[in-house]
């Protein structure tokens, strides 16, 4: 090969190098890292859970836990859950939830634990949200439509 030949390739390759130091190091626990594991809610830990027992009452279960994300009062007794969500984020602020856990505690008429129950998404109903819209009164027009229709 002549020299002509290796100098761009010897670039090429330094860029490369360069390029895959870069992604590595963003993958890196350095804090540069493109997406991030977080938790939004409640982090449910295996020793809080340990500690709620039928029999005790509300006032134990806010010190183990603290207050609930959202009470139920329809039934005989309350009912309250605990929602943790482990999401990931993207440096660009997008989020996608990778696994959603609720956490219910049933009370009797006494307001002493009656009974709890882990539920995640296999113990759920996917179902569909729809995306039509309701035609409204008139037309939907554009800002341009609108504003040559005024002239």
């Amino acid at each position: 090969m002549s020299q002509r030949q290796i100098v761009p390739l010897l670039r090429a390759t330094a860029a490369a190098g360069l390029l895959a130091l870069t992604v590595a190091g963003c993958s890196m626990g350095s804090g540069l890292a493109l997406s991030t594991s977080k938790v939004q809610g409640y982090a449910l830990s295996q020793d809080a859970l340990a500690q709620i027992r039928p029999g005790q009452s509300q006032d134990l279960v806010v010190v183990v836990l603290g207050s609930p994300q959202t009470v139920n009062a329809f039934a005989e007794g309350d009912a309250w859950y605990y929602v943790e969500t482990k999401v990931d984020q993207t440096a660009f602020g997008l989020t996608s939830v990778k696994e959603r856990t609720v956490l219910a505690i049933y009370f009797d008429k006494n307001k002493k634990v009656a009974d709890k129950a882990l539920y995640s998404a296999k113990d759920g109903k996917v179902f569909t949200i729809e995306g039509r819209k309701t035609p409204s009164y008139g037309e939907d027009k554009s800002f341009i439509a609108s504003l040559i229709e005024s002239i």
